[in-house]
């Protein structure tokens, strides 16, 4: 028969319980319940009392005892499309602050793009016992969107605003924005336009991109040739790459819209390297606002997208559908146009 270890004050070593955090803390079970619960209604001291228990007794609160009894656990699941792009880095930080803020823990998973990876994702949450998601987007597969329908497990979308979709969101609409880039460049005189594009494939936010940039140039009787838009990943080789192709050819636009900063940071690099001058030759614009767009020479032209404060407004529309509070189906996040060195009047 297994004998239970004694520590060095003599005390039965094992997982401390409920019990023995009440016991250290002179307190009922219910109150170490309403501490760990992160009640309003505990009293300053009896909260320290508790939580000094806690960390005594190296007591760990079980989550998917606690999700089992409330139908709920202090866990807040977050999906993004991938790791390797600071957009997404400064999202997932200011979303923990603003959790761990209200007591909640993050939980990170990242799709690759891919919506069947997502699908999976939401799996592992919902095995974890999550309160809710947070997702980029919204192009999700029937599967995932009947699974968290069948758990009853609320979920907000970001990076879009779409008000006439029956889903919650807070973004922005993709194609209305890059419009904003279009018009400034057609003012400055280009009629030349080309665009360096993220992959449209299951990203909503790219379609919408290219979308909007089409329609803007429809309006003032300019267009966009298939040729002339190529898609490409986010990242810095792909967007030198695609930059070299455009201005190899016969007539090579005046002006690039980049589906991101970091496709930005590659054309201008490409066009150093190319001995094309920015913005004499050709203006080009990204999208995000990443640090490093205004230490570039010549700095980044750019959409300006409030990342941080779209996450963290995604968190309170999740803490009001789990309270059962009213809040908005949509709310629209206001991005802005930020001028800088890497455009200019169309060359004559």
């Amino acid at each position: 028969m297994r004998k239970r270890l004694q520590n060095a004050s003599g005390r039965t070593a094992g997982r401390a319980s409920v019990a023995d955090v009440a016991a250290a803390a002179r307190v009922s079970t219910a109150t170490v319940s309403r501490v760990l619960n992160n009640a309003d209604y505990v009293k300053p001291q009896t909260r320290k009392a508790v939580e000094q228990a806690i960390a005594n007794l190296g007591y760990i609160p079980s989550g998917a005892a606690r999700s089992l009894s409330s139908r709920s656990s202090r866990i807040i699941g977050a999906i993004i499309p991938s790791i390797d792009n600071s957009i997404f880095a400064a999202g997932v930080e200011a979303l923990q602050g603003h959790l761990s803020e209200r007591g909640y823990h993050l939980l990170i998973g990242s799709s690759n793009y891919d919506p069947e990876e997502e699908y999976q994702v939401c799996r592992s949450f919902l095995e974890q016992h999550a309160a809710g998601v947070i997702m980029m987007g919204e192009t999700h597969t029937p599967a995932c969107l009947d699974l968290l329908d069948r758990h009853g497990m609320p979920f907000v979308n970001t990076g879009v605003y779409t008000p006439d979709q029956p889903y919650y969101c807070v973004g922005f609409d993709n194609a209305g924005v890059a419009a904003t880039a279009v018009r400034y460049l057609v003012q400055l005189g280009h009629r030349r336009f080309a665009m360096i594009a993220g992959i449209t494939a299951h990203n909503d936010r790219a379609v919408g991109r290219v979308k909007g940039v089409r329609a803007e140039l429809a309006r003032s009787g300019l267009s966009l040739p298939d040729d002339r838009v190529l898609e490409r990943r986010y990242d810095i080789a792909e967007g030198r790459a695609a930059f070299r192709e455009l201005m190899a050819r016969a007539e090579p636009p005046t002006a690039i819209l980049c589906g991101n900063d970091v496709q930005g940071f590659g054309a201008i690099l490409e066009a150093q390297h190319s001995g094309i001058r920015i913005p004499e030759e050709v203006s080009v614009v990204g999208f995000d606002d990443l640090v490093l767009s205004r230490h570039l020479k010549p700095a980044l032209t750019t959409i300006r997208v409030p990342t941080q404060e779209m996450w963290c407004r995604a968190a309170d529309m999740l803490f009001a559908r789990l309270k059962g509070d009213d809040t908005p189906r949509a709310v629209e996040i206001e991005t802005s146009l930020i001028v800088r060195d890497s455009t200019g009047p169309a060359p004559a």
